[in-house]
C-alpha cells in the first residue's frame, strides 16, 4: 500500500499491538449476524475477558505480515472479526462455541494462541476444557497430595529411625548372647584337669628300729 492514510496506519499499529499484548486471538466469520446479535456476542465475550473487534482484512494482513502472527493470513477471508483474549483462552472459546450453537451465522475459523496457530477444532477442544481457576485448583490439589505424603514421611522419619536403632541393638544383643553362653558350656563338657593323687606314697620316714650307734668301749681300770 503506497502512502497509506494516517488512519489506516493507526489501525494497522493498533491490530499489531493488540495481538502482541493478547493471550490469544480467535477469528470468526460474522456474516448474517444482526447488530443486536453482535451486541449480545460482545457482551458475552467481555464477561470472560474477550474483546470482539471487526477490522478490514487488508489492514489485519498488513499488521501480521512478517511478524509472529503471520499464520493468521490464511484465515483472513470473508467478513472477519477477531476476539482478542485477555486471560483465559478456554473461557472465550467456550463463549464463542456456545453462541454459535444458537446462531448458525457465527462461524469459528481458527486463530492464534501465543504465537501458535489453532484450528476451529482446536478452539472447540479449548471450549471443553475447565476454566483456568478450576485447572489451577486441580493442579494445586495434585501437587498438595505428594507434599502431604512427603511431610508425613519427614515427620515419621525420627520415630522410625529410633525404632530401627532399637531393633538393631536388640538384634546385636541377641546374636551376642549365644556366643557368651558357649564358653561355659565348653568348660562343663571338657575333661577335668587331673588333680594331684591322694594315694601318692608318702616320703619314707626315718626308721624307728634303727640300731643305736655303738657306745665307746669301756677301758679296764689300771
Amino acid at each position: 500500500m503506497d502512502n497509506p492514510r494516517p488512519e489506516k496506519v493507526a489501525v494497522v499499529e493498533e491490530v499489531r499491538a493488540r495481538l502482541s499484548d493478547a493471550d490469544g486471538a480467535l477469528l470468526t466469520e460474522y456474516r448474517g449476524l444482526t447488530v443486536a446479535e453482535l451486541a449480545r456476542l460482545r457482551e458475552a465475550l467481555a464477561k470472560v475477558g474477550g474483546d470482539y473487534r471487526v477490522y478490514k482484512n487488508t489492514l489485519v494482513r498488513l499488521a501480521v505480515t512478517g511478524g509472529p502472527h503471520e499464520v493468521m493470513t490464511e484465515l483472513l477471508t470473508g467478513p472477519t472479526a477477531i476476539a482478542f483474549v485477555d486471560g483465559d483462552v478456554s473461557a472465550v472459546a467456550k463463549a464463542l462455541r456456545d453462541f454459535s450453537r444458537t446462531n448458525a451465522h457465527l462461524v469459528i475459523k481458527g486463530g492464534v494462541v501465543g504465537e501458535g496457530a489453532v484450528t476451529a477444532a482446536d478452539i472447540t477442544a479449548l471450549a471443553d476444557l475447565p476454566s483456568r481457576d478450576v485447572l489451577l485448583a486441580q493442579v494445586a490439589g495434585a501437587l498438595a497430595a505428594p507434599l502431604r505424603q512427603l511431610a508425613g514421611l519427614f515427620q515419621a522419619l525420627p520415630r522410625n529411625l529410633a525404632y530401627g536403632l532399637a531393633a538393631l541393638v536388640d538384634e546385636r544383643r541377641a546374636s551376642a548372647e549365644p556366643a557368651e553362653a558357649a564358653a561355659p558350656a565348653e568348660a562343663e563338657t571338657g575333661e577335668p584337669a587331673p588333680a594331684e593323687a591322694d594315694t601318692a606314697e608318702p616320703a619314707p620316714a626315718e626308721a624307728d628300729t634303727a640300731e643305736p650307734a655303738p657306745a665307746e668301749a669301756e677301758t679296764p681300770a689300771d
